[in-house]
């Protein structure tokens, strides 16, 4: 009986593991893209979030786009759904350190 529940809580456990494993994975895979494969609806919201600065870099993220944005000498990364909502914002510098 202990040991039916011991296989049961270890094989539950791998489960999860794996699982959270995979959506990490997932989020952080990134794709650049051309312009040409964004929709317009994110396109229009990152130009929105670009005002006096300029898109240097799409990617693909899972469902979701990041439009890498340069200005005043920084570089942010704007993640937007294809709807055209903007999800979060984040300083491009830290991420690029992360990576490393």
């Amino acid at each position: 009986m202990r040991t039916n529940i011991f296989v049961i809580a270890i094989t539950i456990s791998a489960g999860l593991a794996f699982a959270s494993a995979a959506q990490a994975k997932e989020k952080h895979e990134e794709e650049i893209i051309s312009r040409a494969d964004v929709p317009m609806a994110v396109q229009t919201a990152a130009e929105n979030e670009a005002k006096g600065g300029r898109i240097v870099r799409w990617e693909k993220e899972g469902r979701d786009y990041e439009a890498v944005i340069e200005k005043n000498g920084k570089k942010w990364g704007v993640e937007i759904n294809a709807n055209g909502k903007v999800l979060g914002k984040h300083d491009e510098s830290k991420e690029q350190r992360e990576k490393r």
